[in-house]
C-alpha cells in the first residue's frame, strides 16, 4: 500500500507495504522505513469464523488449573471487600454459593494445583514437568487413588514421578524437604501410583546427578568428564547396583576433584547431595579400593609434596 512519507535514506516517495512482516520498505534502496505491530493469529487474515465466536481473549489453558483456566471466579475476599457495602455483601453471597454448587472433584484440585505449584516453584522444575505431574495427579484423583493418603504426599509422588519420567534429577530427600512430607511416605506412594498406573520407572542413574552436583560444586567440567569416566568403571564393577545413585554420583565427583587439584570437602559434597558424610566416605573408599584409584591419590600427594 502506497505511503505519502519519504525514505529518509533517497528520499523516494517509492514505498511499500509488506503485510506479513508489518514493514513499510523503500523499493528504491531496500530501507526499512517504519516497522509497525502485526496481529498473525488467524483471525487477523480474515480466515475467523465469526459464527463459532471463538474470542482469544484470557489466559491460555493449562492443566495446573483446577479448572484448566475456563471457569470465571467471583473474585478474592481482599479484593471484594474493597467495594462498597452494599455490592461486599452482593459478592461475597455469591463467592459462598459458587464454593458450595463446586464438588468435591473440583475443591481437592484446587488446593491440590496450589500446593503442586508451590512445591514445584521450591524446587525451581520446568513447565514442562508441572504439567506432567499435574497430569499423574488428575489420572490417581478420577480414579479414586487418593483415598487414604494424605493430599501431600500424592503430590509429592506425582512430581517425583514427573521428575523421573524427563530424567529431571531430583531426590526424594529434596522433594521431602520441599513438601514437608517424609521421605519413606513419598516412596510407598511413588510405588504405589506407578504400580496403579501401570507405568514402569527405569531407577535413575547416578550420570544424571553429575552436571547437577558440579554446577551447584562450582567444578570444571574437566572434573565433571573424570567422575563421569568413574562412573562408568564402577558400573562395569557393579558397584552402582543396590546403592544409592546421589551417594555414588557425589563420592565419583569427590575423588575427581582431588584428581583434578579442585579440592572439596566432604561436608561440602554431602550437603549438595542432600545425604552424609559417612555416606561419601563409605562410597569414596569403595570406589577407590576397587577401582584402583588409590595409587593415583597417593602419587598427587607426593607431587603437591614436593611443590610445598
Amino acid at each position: 500500500m502506497p505511503h505519502n512519507k519519504k525514505c529518509p535514506e533517497c528520499g523516494s516517495i517509492n514505498l511499500v507495504y509488506d503485510e506479513q512482516r508489518g514493514e513499510v520498505i523503500c523499493n528504491d534502496c531496500g530501507l526499512v522505513v517504519e516497522e509497525k505491530m502485526v496481529d498473525t493469529g488467524q483471525d487477523s487474515h480474515g480466515q475467523f469464523d465469526k459464527g463459532e465466536k471463538k474470542g482469544r481473549g484470557g489466559a491460555p489453558l493449562s492443566i495446573q488449573k483446577f479448572d484448566k483456566g475456563l471457569t470465571t471466579n467471583i473474585g478474592e475476599i481482599s479484593d471484594i471487600y474493597k467495594l462498597d457495602a452494599g455490592q461486599t455483601r452482593k459478592f461475597l453471597r455469591l463467592k459462598t454459593w459458587q464454593e458450595r454448587v463446586s464438588t468435591s472433584l473440583e475443591r481437592n484440585l484446587r488446593l491440590a494445583m496450589a500446593e503442586l505449584r508451590r512445591v514445584a516453584s521450591f524446587l525451581n522444575l520446568p513447565n514442562v514437568v508441572k504439567d506432567e505431574a499435574s497430569r499423574i495427579y488428575n489420572f490417581v484423583l478420577q480414579r479414586g487413588l487418593v483415598r487414604g493418603r494424605s493430599m501431600e504426599s500424592v503430590i509429592a509422588s506425582c512430581i517425583y514421578a514427573a521428575c523421573r519420567s524427563y530424567s529431571i534429577p531430583r531426590t526424594l530427600d529434596e522433594i521431602a524437604n520441599a513438601s514437608d512430607v517424609e521421605r519413606k511416605e513419598i516412596g510407598r506412594t511413588y510405588r504405589f501410583v506407578m504400580r496403579k498406573m501401570g507405568v514402569k520407572v527405569n531407577p535413575s542413574s547416578p550420570k544424571d546427578y553429575i552436571s547437577r552436583f558440579s554446577s551447584i560444586l562450582h567444578l570444571s567440567p574437566k572434573t565433571q568428564n573424570e567422575a563421569l569416566k568413574i562412573l562408568r568403571r564402577a558400573d562395569v564393577s557393579e558397584l552402582t547396583s543396590g546403592r544409592g545413585p546421589a551417594g555414588i554420583a557425589a563420592a565419583a565427583l569427590y575423588v575427581a576433584a582431588l584428581l583434578n587439584d579442585e579440592k572439596k570437602t566432604q561436608r561440602e559434597v554431602a550437603d549438595v547431595a542432600g545425604i552424609t558424610e559417612v555416606t561419601i566416605r563409605n562410597r569414596y573408599k569403595e570406589l577407590i579400593d576397587r577401582l584402583g584409584i588409590e595409587d593415583k591419590l597417593k602419587i598427587k600427594e607426593k607431587e603437591e609434596t614436593k611443590k610445598k
